[in-house]
């Protein structure tokens, strides 16, 4: 897409969703963002978090990075950006949830299993960057093995977002706050093809369809009120 695509795509914009939004965006900056979930998503343009959660601005607090890689928190490391987001997330727009998002066909994943020269300057900060999901590949590897590649990828992709949100646990204010009940975090997993998603149930410790959340949440409201009503007939 060129330059001057993108100029002609912002006119239509400003002439449909300008108008529609119009009260919204200025809702947004009179009284500001209070976005209630953390989205940490792949930078993969197939990857639109807006998009596949059907969100409007000022839903997401959004966080995208190659691979959706969560740095463990330290504090003596240097500066950088999806750290920052977790900590504004989490300190200083009390967000109630985080959902970390993989997905299929991902391009560092699959760069995990591939060398890059120590030599390509080009490629210096991807090189460092991937050491992050070293685990991922290492754990997909010993599951699976190296005779079908397809399998090792997509088992690289699952085990990445399960070794992400270990990392997200290692921030005090994530720990913290899912210790004290106060945020709910999960992990996703996109598929490019269909548009459905996974989450890894951490009880059964599977990917399970998005849609079970919800019937697990129909199932647990009908036993509530199953007991309540239970009590009012004692």
């Amino acid at each position: 897409m060129s330059a001057e695509t993108l100029v002609k795509s912002h006119k239509i914009f400003k002439e449909k969703y300008g108008k529609k939004y119009s009260s919204l965006f200025q809702k947004l900056v009179e009284e500001g963002q209070k976005p209630k979930t953390l989205f940490i998503a792949c930078s993969d343009s197939r990857v639109v978090p807006n998009l596949i959660t059907y969100t409007k601005p000022g839903d997401l607090f959004i966080a995208r990075n190659i691979g959706n890689f969560v740095p463990p928190f330290s504090p003596d490391s240097e500066a950088s950006a999806t750290p920052a987001v977790i900590e504004y997330a989490l300190s200083v727009l009390n967000v109630d949830n985080i959902i970390l998002c993989g997905h299929t066909e991902c391009g560092a994943c699959k760069s995990l299993h591939q060398e890059i020269p120590a030599d390509d300057i080009e490629m210096t900060n991807i090189r460092k960057w991937l050491q992050f999901g070293e685990n991922a590949k290492d754990q997909a590897l010993a599951f699976v093995g190296t005779e079908d590649k397809k399998t090792l990828y997509s088992a690289t992709e699952k085990f990445n977002v399960i070794e992400q949100l270990k990392n997200l646990l290692t921030y005090p204010a994530v720990k913290r706050k899912v210790a004290e009940g106060q945020i709910f975090v999960q992990g996703w997993y996109y598929h490019l093809d269909s548009g459905e998603v996974e989450y890894f149930d951490p009880v059964e410790h599977r990917f399970l369809p998005l849609e079970i959340v919800l019937e697990k949440a129909d199932a647990q409201t009908m036993e509530k009120e199953n007991r309540i009503d239970q009590v009012a007939d004692a």
